[in-house]
């Protein structure tokens, strides 16, 4: 298969761990400069510029220029989705724990742990912090591995626009729990997770890059999501 070497090069690149790490320090879409990618990888300045130029050659990193210094950003976002979904698959690993396996991975940028895309639907402690107050909101209900929405859930996201019967005529997982790979909690997938996305981005309450899979919170978003399924708890009585 002549397409098969393009992948395995590509692995190679990203097999060296000071390689990844500057790849990981740009997964938000930010350009960081070529002595503070050599900084955080714990490289030399020579050497981190060798690593950087065969990351560059291979098609995974953009150089830009300004002035004399020399500013690198990932090549395309879809470098960050494919080395995102690397880290959720070692995030997920059954055969580690997953606290361990999260230690393992490098800091990520603050701006992915806020808010990102994850495949279809939002990831990161926002959507991690909504997923547990619908738990306790009563909105959901957790039975060992799976993931039900009580009756008070369904009336509640109805009034919203969200249907659930309609959701699970479409796909088999209407509400399943993801793993987070820069969080120790999940956060809400399937097509509800989906649907609370779009409901999001609709509304105003979150924006979309077009650098990288970052979603931008908006004030209105700040607002409206902290209090999605926050009871309020009933005055005592006089």
């Amino acid at each position: 298969m002549e397409y098969a070497p393009s992948i395995s090069q590509i692995a190679i690149l990203l097999a060296d761990p000071k390689r990844s790490a500057m790849i990981w320090a740009l997964i938000d879409g930010s350009a960081r400069a070529s002595e503070e990618l050599a900084t955080l990888a714990g490289l030399t300045p020579s050497s981190a510029s060798a690593h950087l130029a065969r990351l560059a050659a291979g098609g995974l990193l953009k150089l830009e220029a300004r002035g004399r210094k020399r500013f690198f950003k990932l090549a395309t976002p879809q470098v960050g989705t494919a080395v995102e979904a690397l880290a959720s698959v070692w995030a997920g690993r059954p055969d580690i724990p997953q606290g361990l396996a999260l230690a393992n991975l490098p800091p990520a940028p603050p701006s992915m742990r806020k808010a990102r895309l994850c495949h279809d639907h939002l990831g990161g402690e926002l959507s991690a912090d909504l997923f547990q107050r619908l738990l306790d909101a009563g909105w959901l209900e957790q039975h060992d591995q799976r993931l039900e929405a009580t009756q008070k859930g369904v009336e509640r996201l109805a009034s919203l626009g969200i249907y659930l019967q309609a959701l699970a005529s479409h796909q088999d997982q209407a509400i399943c729990a993801c793993c987070d790979w820069s969080n120790s909690r999940p956060h809400l997938g399937g097509a509800l997770g989906a649907s609370l996305l779009r409901l999001f981005l609709q509304s105003g309450w979150l924006r979309m890059s077009d650098e990288s899979r970052v979603l931008h919170v908006t004030q209105a978003g700040v607002r409206e999501i902290a209090n999605m399924a926050r009871e309020v708890a009933a005055p005592a009585p006089v």
